[in-house]
């Protein structure tokens, strides 16, 4: 019986209309049907009334062709204060024979004496022209006609596609099979994740191999991590897979400005998905209807919790044999109301986290099929060199190399090229147009040398791969540290000597031109943030401990945080300040410590930066080859 459910196909998506088609269409819509009406009274009004056209001319000719005798016969319309004249065989005024003239109150006794006193061959009379019957109606009924036809339009249009009325129905998108879709080959660097995904497949395939042993498929898959690390590219992987019916929609589609419209849509998405089941429904960025109840100032009459409210209902009413599985996608888990995220709703999550260096190959060799690369091109290279990359950023990386190597009219992508690219998504493109003076080349090569000087002395820091003042996005200049590996921790010597690395460019300029710059103003933002989390939320200042300050909860909306208060004293306040004021003294006086102790070094950085601009890894390591080296720290035993 599953087997049979398996095959039937959903429905396919609207063929795009073709030349027989087309004729057809046009011919069912109303529109069409109210402008051939309007042309034909239109036509119809310019043909009746051309048989008996009168010639437009002045009073003043008309009343002095009364006076010559020249009128045959005439006619004055009382209503429209007009008289037609018919002419005497032989007589035209303007070229007619039949002519009109309009007067004005009070003229009509003047027209009338003339035409007693200068009787026309045959008659002249004075008419009221009768109202057609025609006419009356379809002026009556054309108004009512047309708010009919355009209702109808509407309806029709509702039920069709475009949804003018339908605010209450789902605009999920139904995913073609006949279609080509990305597959699980597509996908790398989410093994894990692809694995789950295989098996939801193969539960929908063979769903008696794992209902004889009293399995059930999982009714909620979350899918969670940072932007750009593949979320809805794997759900698209399953809509590719599984052949079945692929519901997919964004969650803010969900929320519109009317009350109701919300939970009116989820019901009709889920009626959808049960009356195809076996069936899936994905939902991209559902933390936009997810949300903590709760949360904000709309309380419990917030649309938004409606919608969730009914969300929860109907996830939760789901059926074993109905095999509807509902996959959702966000970057924010934690601000996910808790009844979301309970079992029985969301059974799975999986972390898509940034791939490591096997993934980032894999990856990078993906995004790489379709772009000629140079045969001696190191792919691992390429990807040890992008930590901390996600998948959207290495294909952005390939898509700049690319770019960069059509714009030059050649034909393969080579190592230049993507170390450029790396360059470009790190730091932006370079921005040749900015000329620097002499004076400002040297305080920025000092700057980046004190940074790569203190990086290279100290323990507990990752290599320097690369030193530039060249310009980019918004800096003059920067340090490429990059690990050799990657890594999921980190110590608090490797904090320490992080700080001191950042703050290195700072005593750098204090050290040799005793006048700082604004240059450092983003290294001092980062050493502050980075200190701030020792002291409150790493627990590693003997003073304080290991103890976690402040709220767990960092919402950035004004949500569960409105209104929130410290939950630390005045007193502990000021302590944090002292610790963190502490941690960024001393690091400034470890790296003032190793430039002095490096002077010469330092001078012979900045003279080769200043002559090639760029350094590589290979150059740097022969400048620092007898670089003093600073001694580990004592060993910390925790808090006092």
């Amino acid at each position: 019986m599953a087997d049979k459910r398996l095959k039937i196909k959903p429905p396919k998506l609207p063929v795009k209309p073709g030349k027989k088609q087309a004729p057809q269409k046009l011919l069912r819509r109303p529109l069409f049907w109210i402008l051939v009406a309007i042309v034909g009274v239109t036509i119809f009004g310019q043909i009746s009334s051309g048989s008996n056209q009168f010639t437009k001319i002045d009073t003043s000719e008309a009343m002095a062709a009364i006076t010559r005798g020249d009128v045959e016969s005439a006619n004055i319309v009382d209503r429209d204060q007009k008289i037609q004249l018919i002419l005497k065989p032989g007589v035209a005024i303007s070229g007619a024979t039949k002519v009109e003239a309009s007067y004005v109150t009070g003229q009509e006794p003047i027209l009338i004496d003339l035409l007693t006193a200068n009787q026309p061959a045959k008659e002249w009379d004075v008419t009221v022209p009768k109202t057609n019957i025609l006419v009356s109606i379809l002026f009556t009924l054309a108004p009512i006609l047309l708010l009919a036809f355009l209702l109808l339009f509407f309806m029709s249009q509702s039920q069709g596609g475009s949804r003018v009325f339908s605010f209450g129905r789902s605009r999920a998108k139904l995913h073609d099979n006949e279609v080509p879709q990305v597959t699980f080959a597509d996908v790398a660097g989410a093994d894990e994740a692809i694995e789950e995904f295989k098996e939801i497949k193969d539960f929908l395939a063979e769903p008696k191999k794992y209902q004889e042993i009293g399995a059930k498929i999982p009714k909620g898959i979350l899918l969670f991590g940072p932007p750009g690390t593949g979320k809805t590219l794997l759900a698209r992987a399953v809509a590719g897979e599984a052949k079945v019916p692929f519901y997919s929609i964004s969650g803010s589609d969900f929320v519109e400005m009317f009350v109701g419209v919300g939970a009116a849509r989820v019901r009709d998405l889920f009626t959808q998905a049960k009356a195809n089941a076996p069936a899936i429904i994905f939902v991209d960025e559902i933390d936009a209807v997810g949300r903590h109840r709760g949360a904000g100032m709309g309380g419990g009459h917030d649309e938004r919790e409606q919608t969730l409210n009914q969300l929860l209902v109907e996830m939760d009413g789901f059926e074993a044999h109905q095999q509807v599985i509902l996959i959702a996608a966000t970057n924010r888990p934690d601000i996910l109301d808790p009844a979301l995220l309970r079992p029985g709703r969301f059974d799975r999550q999986i972390g898509v986290d940034r791939p490591d260096v096997k993934g980032r190959e894999a990856i990078i060799k993906v995004h790489s099929k379709n772009k000629p690369l140079e045969k001696n091109l190191d792919v691992l290279a390429i990807a040890r060199r992008t930590p901390g990359f996600t998948g959207a950023d290495l294909a952005n990386v390939l898509n700049e190399a690319a770019l960069l190597t059509a714009r030059e009219n050649r034909k393969v992508i080579s190592s230049t090229d993507v170390d450029e690219a790396i360059d470009r998504v790190m730091a932006g493109p370079q921005r040749k147009s900015r000329l620097m003076s002499e004076e400002e080349r040297r305080v920025t090569a000092y700057h980046e040398g004190g940074h790569a000087l203190v990086a290279h002395a100290l323990p507990h820091t990752d290599p320097v791969h690369k030193i530039t003042i060249l310009p980019r996005g918004r800096a003059l200049g920067y340090t490429m540290v990059l690990p050799d590996e990657d890594k999921y921790s980190t110590t608090r010597n490797q904090m320490l000597d992080q700080l001191a690395y950042t703050m290195g460019g700072r005593a750098a300029e204090e050290l040799v031109f005793h006048d700082p710059t604004t240059g450092a103003s983003n290294d001092i933002e980062k050493a502050t943030a980075l200190a701030r989390a020792m002291v409150t939320q790493y627990g590693m200042t003997e003073k304080l401990g290991a103890i976690k300050l402040g709220s767990g909860d960092a919402a950035p909306f004004m949500g569960r945080d409105y209104g929130h208060q410290r939950d630390y004293s005045e007193e502990l306040a000021a302590t944090i300040d002292q610790e963190i004021k502490s941690l960024i003294g001393q690091a400034h006086e470890e790296a003032y410590e190793i430039l002095i102790e490096n002077r010469s070094i330092l001078d012979a950085l900045v003279e080769e930066l200043l002559e090639k601009e760029t350094l590589q890894k290979e150059e740097i390591e022969v400048i620092f080859k007898h670089v003093a080296s600073r001694p580990k720290r004592p060993a910390w035993t925790g808090s006092k």
